[in-house]
Order: structure tokens, then C-alpha cells, then sequence
């Protein structure tokens, strides 16, 4: 691809040879307004050098700067100096590019040789899969997708919540109460029902919660009995969950949960004792942080249990030993911050110097309209009645607009999922929301049908053309202003993709992919397409062609389909 960015600098640093081409491309602005230049350099970081005021430096660099056959026009404007690309150049590259590449428009080698790790989803097992957990699947898998596409080897992980003194509880909970025929018909209602009847009857009998205590420490400890209700609960839970993994077209290279690291373990704690990071506390052992600016860390409790932060201590080890990650990145809700914070410092005064390359991706929490999300007290939206109200309500108006529509049934699912993970990925990850009905189905303005439809919209026209499109069109038959921002958003693609791998960031990709339908939208409204012209028709084609590759592949990398009709 012809990097216009490096060209613009190559020109700049002849003018200011203190500067490194990669300084110059960092500080490189796209203009807001297209009158103002494509590019713009800003010149008051040059004020103390050059000991002059930045308007005076751009004006002097605007005199000084040989232009090539690439920009049309250099000019200065306050302190800033503006350049113009040559419009049928830029169009005719950007066009070679995206009609050659294809579906690897956009993508590189940039994680060549690389392993990257990204744990998320994570649910609980023998709890419901509820509308919490939409945010970790989605925005990890987005995550794990756009890493992919860059070149790097990523390893999904699903870090399962299948250890942990809720088993004991449960355990308690179905040797007291439970069913096991009603339990296999069924699993996670029945589980959750028995989850809420423990936490209400241990408020009336405290003994219950030591009880609960105990049966984990037997499971720890390989008791039989509480094995074979633990794998039990562990398998009827995978069940459910792989159903709506499936709807949202989720998949995973490695399901090893918290139980995983149950005999890797000891081997750390003996490395953490060796190291010398460990104290005893009232019989337990702990990390202390203080000097950190922490709260201290517990380890092991008294009984000689485990907790969370021993098992990602050791899974973070294994991980290292096993993959030799480049990055270990974990798609985990901001309330978990003070324990990333926690286990990631105890690495480091552990004395792993990879521990930098641990990072957690936060994000913001999901509430109901009616207060937060509470398992024990059976506050819950199960996902899967989610994704299966959105589908049926979508095939209600798409019924309604296009009666008959063709594979109707894989194109509801396609859109009313997609309008789902769209809604989740459209936001900054870390704001928190409320989830509702209304907003969730809203298939006006910028939602996934929408982004959807103007796919679908330029499917129709293609295929009503029946025409061989390539790159070698007339381009100078393109250069209107409509036109150029269509362009200038499918040639960004790849530094938007870039830009939401550097920041862990989906919803940078989505909100690209909102403007360049909002942008295609406005030119297919303002420029018929299959004129009589052939040439012209043919340049418009290009255009239509390269807009639903590029919108293509952005809903691949949220995890979202592209339908060809609706």
C-alpha cells in the first residue's frame, strides 16, 4: 500500500532535520474539515527550536517544500502546515489496494512470530450464563480477532469460574435439596434455584457457610464423592454455554479453567516461599503490598484453601512457560482492577520481568433497568433469551419490509445477534450501561442492521451491475467530495485496526465502520450507480466494491456476519 503519511513525512523532514521520520508521522493530524488538506503537520512543538512563532515556521516550511506528483497543494494555515493529496492518485492506490487484497484489506504481519494470549468470557460454571457476561465474550473475542488479523498468533482462553468455595456451597446445596433428574433436565435454572436456597437458608443456619467451606477443601483435596458432583455440574454447564457461544459465533482454544491450576499450585506457593514474598497472618499466608501502595494479598487461607489470586498467580506461569506470550491479556470488568493490580505486582516482586506484559483490558459494568445483576438473589437475564427475543423481534421487521426474503431464518439470526454485539461494541469498553429492551432493539440509526443493511444495499447493486470491476477505472471521474470521503474512510481501515489493537479497543473499529456506511450511504444517494456512462459506471462500481469489502471484514472483526440480502 502506498503510504501517503510517509510520504508527507519523507517531504517534512528535509524541512526539519532534527526531527525522525516516525517523530513526524506521530504528530501528523487528519484535518476535520477536507478544505483544510488531507493531512496537517503542527508546527508549535517547533516554537523553541526554531525560536520562532508557529505560524512564521509553517509559513517559512510551506515556501521551502518541493512538492511531488503525490499532493496537489501545500499551504499554511495559523501553525499549521496543510497538504492535499492528489485526488485521482490517491483514489486510484486506494482502490489497487482494496480490489487486490481483498479480504486481507487492511490486515499485516505486524504480530509475525508472536503469541498473544486473551482470556475472556470466563462465566461461572452451574451459574447462568446472563447478560453480564456478553460484554468479556464479545469485546475478547473482537480482541482476539483483531490481533489475528494483524499477523499475531493469539490463543483464545476461556478461563472457566469452575474451582472455588461456591462448589462446596453447591454441593451442600444438592445433597440437601436437589434433584438430579430435574437437574438434567434442567441444568443452570435448577443450579441457580439451589445457589439462591443455600445463601437463603445459610442466613438463618450460619453453619451452613462452614459446611460449604468444608466440602471445597474435600474437592481440593480429591474427595470422590465431591469430584463427581463437581465434573457433573462442570459438564451439563458447558452444554448451555456452548449453545449460546455457538449463536454468537464464539470459539475457544483452550477451556482451561481455575481447576486447571489445582495441582500447579503447590509448585508456586514453594516458589513464593523460596522467594521469600510470603508471611503468615493470623495463620494464613500473604503477600504484603504496602511498600506498593497495595493492601496486602491473601494467598492461602488458614485451612489451607486457595483463592482467585493463587490461581492466577500460577495460571499467569504456566501461560509464560507454556506459550512464551508476547502479550497475557485478560478481558475482565473494572471492579476486578484492585485484584489485577494485586497479582500482577506480586509477579514483579517475584522478580518476572514479564509481568508487564499481564494486561488487563477492563470494561464497564451491564445493569438492569430494575438494579444491578445479583446471582443469589436470582436478578438475572439469561443471554440466551437475549439473543433469541432480538432474533424473533428482527424477523418481525424484516418480515414486515421484505416478506420474501430468501434463508430468512439464517438472516434473522445474522441481524438480531449482530444488533446485539454491535450495541455492546459500539460504546467505549470501560462505560458502564444500563441494558434495556428499547435501546438494545432499536434498529434505527447507527446500529449493526444499519451497518448490515448498507452491506446488503451494496451486495443488491453489484449484483444487479453483473459487471467485471477492477482498479484500473477512471478516477478522475471520482474526485468530488462525497466520493473522496467514502475513499478516505476505506483508506484509513488500516490504521483504525491498528489503532484498536494498540488500545484494546473494538468499539474504535466500530464506530470507523458506522461512518464509512453513513459516508457510502450519502454517495449512493447522491450518484446513481448504474448509469448508461459505462465508464462512469464502472468508476461508481469501484466504489460500491471496495465500501462492502472494507464494511465486510470490520463486522468480521467484531464477530458480526455480513448478509448479502436482507
Amino acid at each position: 500500500m502506498f503510504d501517503f503519511k510517509q510520504e508527507v513525512a519523507e517531504v517534512l523532514k528535509q524541512q526539519i532535520p532534527d526531527l525522525e521520520v516516525e517523530e513526524i508521522i506521530s504528530m501528523l493530524e487528519v484535518p476535520p474539515n477536507p478544505n483544510m488538506g488531507d493531512y496537517a503537520f503542527p508546527c508549535f512543538k517547533l516554537a523553541k527550536t526554531f525560536r520562532k512563532a508557529p505560524p512564521l515556521i509553517a509559513e517559512e516550511i510551506v515556501g521551502a517544500v518541493k512538492i511531488n506528483d503525490y499532493f496537489e497543494k501545500v499551504q499554511q494555515a495559523g501553525g499549521y502546515v496543510n497538504f492535499f493529496i492528489h485526488k485521482a492518485f490517491f483514489i486510484k492506490e486506494t482502490l489497487k489496494e482494496v480490489l487486490e487484497q481483498k479480504e486481507c484489506y487492511g490486515s499485516s504481519d505486524l504480530g509475525k512470530g508472536k503469541n498473544v494470549i486473551v482470556e475472556f468470557s470466563s462465566p461461572n460454571i452451574a451459574k447462568p450464563f446472563h447478560i453480564g457476561h456478553i460484554r468479556s465474550t464479545v469485546i475478547g473475542s473482537s480482541i482476539n480477532r483483531i490481533y489475528k488479523f494483524l499477523g499475531f498468533n493469539t490463543i483464545a482462553i476461556n478461563h472457566l469460574g469452575d474451582y472455588g468455595t461456591q462448589f462446596g456451597k453447591l454441593i451442600v446445596a444438592f445433597k440437601r435439596w436437589g434433584n438430579e433428574e430435574e437437574v438434567r433436565e434442567s441444568p443452570i435454572p435448577t443450579l441457580l434455584k439451589l445457589y439462591i436456597q443455600f445463601h437463603d437458608e445459610a442466613e438463618k443456619d450460619p453453619n451452613l457457610e462452614e459446611e460449604g467451606r468444608m466440602w471445597f477443601k474435600k474437592l481440593e483435596d480429591g474427595d470422590e464423592e465431591a469430584l463427581k458432583l463437581w465434573q457433573w455440574f462442570r459438564e451439563v454447564s458447558l452444554e448451555e454455554f456452548n449453545r449460546v457461544y455457538k449463536m454468537l459465533d464464539v470459539s475457544f482454544d483452550s477451556l482451561a479453567g481455575e481447576s486447571f491450576y489445582s495441582d500447579k499450585m503447590p509448585r508456586v506457593l514453594q516458589m513464593m516461599e523460596d522467594k521469600g514474598v510470603l508471611e503468615k497472618s493470623q495463620g494464613a499466608d500473604i503477600v504484603n503490598l504496602e511498600a506498593h501502595g497495595l493492601p496486602p494479598a491473601l494467598i492461602r487461607k488458614k485451612d489451607g484453601s486457595t483463592l482467585y489470586i493463587t490461581r492466577d498467580l500460577t495460571a499467569a506461569i504456566y501461560r509464560k512457560e507454556t506459550y512464551d506470550f508476547y502479550k497475557n491479556i485478560y478481558v475482565v470488568a473494572s471492579q476486578q482492577n484492585l485484584h489485577f493490580e494485586q497479582w500482577i505486582k506480586i509477579l514483579e516482586v517475584m522478580g518476572f520481568q514479564w509481568a508487564e506484559d499481564c494486561i488487563h483490558v477492563p470494561f464497564g459494568l451491564v445493569r438492569l433497568e430494575e438494579g444491578t445483576i445479583a446471582t443469589r438473589k436470582g436478578r438475572v437475564v439469561f443471554l440466551e433469551d437475549v439473543l433469541k427475543k432480538a432474533i424473533e423481534k428482527t424477523r418481525e421487521i424484516i418480515l414486515e419490509k421484505n416478506p420474501n426474503i430468501e434463508n430468512i431464518d439464517q438472516v434473522v439470526e445474522e441481524v438480531g445477534v449482530g444488533a446485539i454485539i454491535f450495541q455492546e461494541l459500539s460504546n467505549n469498553r470501560i462505560k458502564d450501561y444500563t441494558f434495556s429492551w428499547e435501546k438494545v432493539l432499536n434498529f434505527e440509526g447507527e446500529t449493526g442492521p444499519y451497518v448490515q443493511y448498507t452491506h446488503a444495499r451494496a451486495s443488491s447493486v453489484l449484483r444487479k451491475a453483473n459487471t467485471q470491476i477492477d482498479s484500473e477505472v477512471n478516477t478522475t471521474l471520482l474526485t468530488d467530495d462525497i466520493t473522496m470521503e467514502v475513499i478516505k474512510k476505506i483508506q484509513q481501515f488500516s490504521d483504525i485496526v491498528q489503532d484498536a489493537q494498540r488500545k484494546n479497543e473494538p468499539s474504535i473499529v466500530t464506530r470507523h465502520i458506522i461512518d464509512l456506511a453513513q459516508a457510502f450511504n450519502r454517495f449512493y444517494h447522491d450518484h446513481p450507480v448504474l448509469v448508461e456512462d459505462e465508464e462512469l459506471k464502472k468508476a461508481r462500481l469501484a466504489i460500491v466494491l471496495a465500501a462492502r469489502q472494507v464494511i465486510k471484514i470490520g463486522l468480521t472483526l467484531l464477530g458480526i456476519k455480513a448478509p448479502e440480502k436482507m
